[in-house]
């Protein structure tokens, strides 16, 4: 049986690698693992901030086709909550910025900001604002997903050292970081378990 950290590791995997066959089979053993059509689809949403919208629309795609031969098959999937919405008034910088110092154990600050300061302002209001405020899904599978889908592409290994980290900080263990390194070398390849192997071997 499919488990929940396996799971969650696959979606996020073959949804940033646009590999939909396989992201399919993953859809449907996480719904048979128990997660929730909003958990899921929270998952492909989320990876539209890593990944780009593309990857994350075809993965939606993807789950809608899922979703829909299994009711052709009588299998009903149980939908799950939605979102709360934010209190009315609520400052989605200021929220951000909030939840962004709790995730990584620090204010983040730094020169590329400095340089940028437009793209530290939609981290903080939109990724860590508007998005990890969506409790439908907690931080701890947030960021599950967030290494994979990382781990599972070139080049990126500044961020994924970065969300190694803010993993810990949520309570994520690094027992259950090592079975991310399993479940991507069992599912997705060697380079993707090479990638967060090294990270881990880095700590």
């Amino acid at each position: 049986m499919t488990t929940r950290l396996e799971a969650t590791t696959t979606i996020a995997a073959f949804t940033a690698t646009g590999r939909i066959p396989q992201l399919r089979e993953a859809l449907n053993g996480a719904l048979d693992a128990g997660l929730t059509i909003s958990e899921i689809k929270e998952i492909l949403i989320q990876m539209y901030a890593y990944t780009g919208f593309p990857r994350s629309l075809n993965g939606l795609g993807a789950f809608m086709e899922v979703l829909a031969t299994r009711r052709t098959n009588g299998i009903e999937d149980q939908p799950g909550t939605q979102p709360s919405p934010p209190p009315p008034g609520t400052d989605m910088l200021s929220l951000g910025t909030d939840n962004q110092t709790k995730l990584v154990g620090a204010p983040v600050t730094g020169p590329l900001f400095e340089f940028a300061p437009t793209i530290d302002q939609f981290l903080k209001s939109h990724l860590f604002g508007d998005i990890f405020a969506r409790d439908n899904l907690d931080w701890q599978t947030r960021e599950v997903a967030t290494v994979a889908a990382l781990s599972a592409l070139d080049g990126l290994e500044s961020q994924l050292r970065s969300h190694v980290g803010v993993a810990l900080n949520t309570g994520v263990t690094e027992a259950e970081l090592r079975e991310v390194a399993s479940t991507l070398n069992t599912h997705v390849g060697e380079a993707a378990v090479a990638r967060l192997n090294e990270v881990l071997a880095s700590r």
